[in-house]
């Protein structure tokens, strides 16, 4: 399976590959108009990512931004909302209005406050099913 890590700071890039790579080829961005062009070209190749996992401050194209973008995109290209990219929205700022956007508005996965731990990971990677114990 394919992830995707869009991750401005080199510490949280490293980090989040260090947990995911053995579970996941991955391929990492530094902002979200990089996410969205890798997410699309990924498609376009027919190995579509299964996981994203989107920072949200990051620049040229912030996280929420790009998200709706890549939805936005599965909606014109017909992919099933059972086929869509499972997105892990990540930030440092928890803050219950980008929480609700993340989740109402642009169907985000999950949203995990950062620093990330291995143990909260595997277990919202568990919930959505992309990880058996």
């Amino acid at each position: 399976m394919r992830a995707l890590i869009a991750e401005d700071e080199f510490v949280g890039r490293k980090l989040m590959s260090t947990f995911l790579s053995p579970l996941f080829e991955i391929d990492i961005t530094v902002n979200g108009k990089e996410a969205l062009e890798a997410f699309k070209i990924a498609f376009e190749e027919g190995k579509p990512y299964k996981l994203i996992f989107m920072d949200i401050m990051m620049p040229e194209m912030d996280g929420l931004t790009a998200l709706d973008a890549i939805r936005k995109f599965e909606t014109e290209n017909k992919v099933l909302s059972k086929d869509a990219v499972k997105v892990f929205m990540t930030t440092a700022i928890d803050d219950p209005k980008t929480v609700i956007r993340s989740f109402h508005d642009l169907e985000a996965s999950a949203f995990l406050v950062k620093p990330l731990l291995k143990e909260k990971l595997y277990e919202e990677l568990e919930k959505i099913g992309l990880l058996n114990k």
